[in-house]
């Protein structure tokens, strides 16, 4: 528990522990990634894939995507204590200590590697450490504090999974997977952007220079917009180079369409002075990334399930 800044000591129970550690990993974050490996894994197969690997791949994964997440919070402790939304972190709280943490982050980080390139592939593991180095030292160390630009190619750590799972089964990249690369690369600025708008004042508190404390809302609403656009054009490019049926296709066009809408609503709220509820775009993006994903895992499958 912090008090006026200052950790009030008490006993920490093994269970505050456990739980301090998987809060580390930002349980929610790995949630997300995963549900795009799993698809990915079943395009790449053109069925369902061994299911050994696909749990293989999962686990490496999570620890990979942990590891990084542990890495950022030891490195972002100092702004995390002063951001409203990150004050319950575990080294804000002091459950945890930075050594416990850092000692965690390095342990998952290199078992993540070692478990990819031993049940998956040489491959699958390289993308993995790529991941953890690009959201450790790109994103967290360089990009972060220096540019409102950070999310946009921090973000790419967020983008390996599908690369890393496509490359498990195949043990290759192809242009299907770079599309799918492409796809969450240009969903991330519209899906956090919006996130930083609502926490502005925590951002601006901390010296983050992210896109909404730098520039006002109608910049932000109009470059959500345009990444929202790309985003589409390059989900429907999935069509032809993959070969997706109609299941992929209706949901690429009726989200996309959807997605657009709230992206259009929120800048135009914003050049009109109006109020405007960012994480309607925030959630709204979630759900489209979910359901683009699902129809990734869905129509490869359709001929097995009309058998």
């Amino acid at each position: 528990m912090v008090v006026d800044g200052l950790v009030e000591h008490r006993r920490i129970s093994p269970l505050d522990k456990v739980k301090a550690y998987f809060a580390l990993t930002k349980p929610r974050v790995i949630e997300l990634l995963l549900v795009t490996t799993v698809p990915v894994m079943i395009l790449a197969q053109g069925g369902i894939p061994n299911l050994w690997l696909v749990f293989a791949t999962l686990i490496g994964g999570a620890l990979s995507a942990g590891s990084a997440g542990a890495f950022n919070c030891y490195f972002d402790r100092d702004i995390d204590r002063l951001m409203h939304r990150t004050s319950q972190r575990p080294l804000v709280t002091g459950v945890l200590s930075d050594r416990e943490a850092l000692v965690f982050a390095w342990t998952i980080g290199v078992i993540s590697i070692a478990w990819l390139a031993v049940f998956t592939n040489l491959l699958a593991a390289s993308l993995s450490l790529v991941a953890i180095l690009i959201y450790v030292l790109l994103y967290t160390l360089v990009l972060k504090r220096r540019t409102p630009q950070n999310i946009v190619w921090g973000g790419t750590a967020g983008c390996m999974p599908v690369l890393i799972g496509w490359a498990a089964v195949t043990n290759s990249l192809s242009w299907e997977a770079l599309i799918l690369f492409g796809i969450i690369f240009l969903w991330t600025p519209p899906h956090y952007w919006p996130l930083s708008m609502k926490y502005r004042a925590d951002y601006k508190t901390a010296g983050v220079p992210m896109l909404a404390v730098v520039r006002g809302r109608v910049v932000v609403g109009l470059q959500i917009v345009l990444y929202a656009w790309a985003m589409v054009a390059c989900s429907l490019l999935l069509i032809p180079v993959g070969h997706m049926g109609l299941i992929y296709s209706a949901t690429a066009v009726i989200a996309g369409a959807w997605f657009l809408y709230e992206s259009h609503r929120l800048y135009s709220r914003s050049i009109r002075d109006l109020e405007i509820k960012p994480m309607r775009v925030f959630h709204g993006s979630i759900t489209y990334l979910t359901l683009i994903f699902l129809a990734v895992a869905i129509d490869p499958l359709l001929p097995f399930l009309q058998v």
